[in-house]
């Protein structure tokens, strides 16, 4: 007697299981293909940090640049730490993102929480719209928003301060301003983006919980602090690993086009990234940055592992993984 062909388990919506798979799997298909072609494949470049990297002329392809290319195996790293501006430029990338990190956090939660408290709904919208707008428009446009207060000649603060009878600062040759100016301009570009991911866990809380707390007689204060902010830990903690994961990489965009590549900002405005730019555009060697970019994912991979052990350990539930 012949046997019955398996035809899988039928779904309520009539679909049978392999089915209901395979269209899934083709959902998520192109995610995937993103992620090979674009993340995993371009790993094998990784060897390039190891060599150093010629063009040939006869074979000029990547494949074959890469092949006969001499191994010089750890000697594109020695520029990080050899250089007379190592220190300080590791101490630059570390000590800016290490502060808005924590100033990011403390800013965009408690605009969220303000934002969450306004009840015209139109107004809200027109407050979040204003704050995330800034995150969508480029460094080069926002440098010359900056330009527009601290022009040597036109800028809004000269004038201030000629009208004042005060001495006119030379904002791009003078450094000491410009941990301050950076900051500001880095929380006016992101803070929006964060503030509107709080906002949004805040709207996912059940409203009977601040009911009860009401009832029970909690003030505004106390319904945030006992309703929000434990509601928000696992996102807070969330998003503060993966902004560690990223210590050791500045953003390009802000310490290259805001200070306008002003030499006498250096001392403030130099940071790996701008440097390992400046270096490769002098000297041409590909296996240098690329060195700089392996070694800058390496700490920043350690440090992501480092801070999700310690919140696991701290608390496991609101660990990454």
């Amino acid at each position: 007697m012949p046997k019955p062909i398996a035809t899988g388990k039928v779904t309520p919506n009539g679909f049978s299981t392999k089915k209901k798979t395979l269209l899934l799997l083709t959902m998520v298909a192109p995610g995937v293909i993103w992620l090979l072609l674009l993340r995993y494949l371009p790993m094998f470049g990784i060897v390039i940090a190891f060599k150093d990297y010629k063009i040939y002329t006869k074979d000029p392809s990547l494949f074959n640049n890469i092949m006969h290319s001499k191994w010089v195996g750890l000697k594109n790293f020695e520029f990080l730490y050899k250089t007379s501006d190592s220190l300080k430029m590791i101490k630059n990338t570390i000590g800016y993102n290490a502060l808005w990190i924590v100033l990011g956090l403390i800013i965009s939660v408690t605009f969220a929480i303000m934002l969450n408290e306004i009840s015209n709904k139109f107004v809200a919208k027109v407050h979040q719209t204003l704050m995330f707008f800034p995150y969508f428009l480029s460094w080069v446009v926002a440098s010359y928003f900056v330009l527009a207060f601290l022009d040597p000649t036109r800028g809004l603060l000269v004038h201030l301060q000629q009208s004042w009878g005060m001495d006119v600062t030379n904002w791009y040759n003078d450094n000491k301003p410009w941990p301050v100016i950076l900051t500001i301009a880095n929380l006016w570009k992101n803070i929006g983006y964060s503030t509107i991911l709080y906002l949004a866990a805040i709207t996912g809380i059940d409203a009977s919980q601040y009911e009860a707390a009401s009832i029970d007689g909690a003030s505004k204060w106390q319904q945030v602090r006992y309703v929000t902010i434990p509601h928000l830990k696992p996102m807070i903690i969330i998003l503060f690993i993966m902004n560690v994961g990223k210590i050791f990489n500045a953003d390009f965009g802000l310490f290259w086009n805001v200070p306008m590549n002003s030499g006498p900002l250096f001392p403030s405005t130099q940071v790996i990234d701008t440097y390992v730019y400046r270096a490769l555009m002098a000297t041409n060697n590909v296996g240098m940055s690329t060195a700089a970019g392996l070694l800058q994912n390496l700490v920043g991979f350690v440090c992501l592992m480092g801070a999700n052990t310690l919140v696991r350990k701290v608390d496991e539930d609101s660990s990454l993984f």
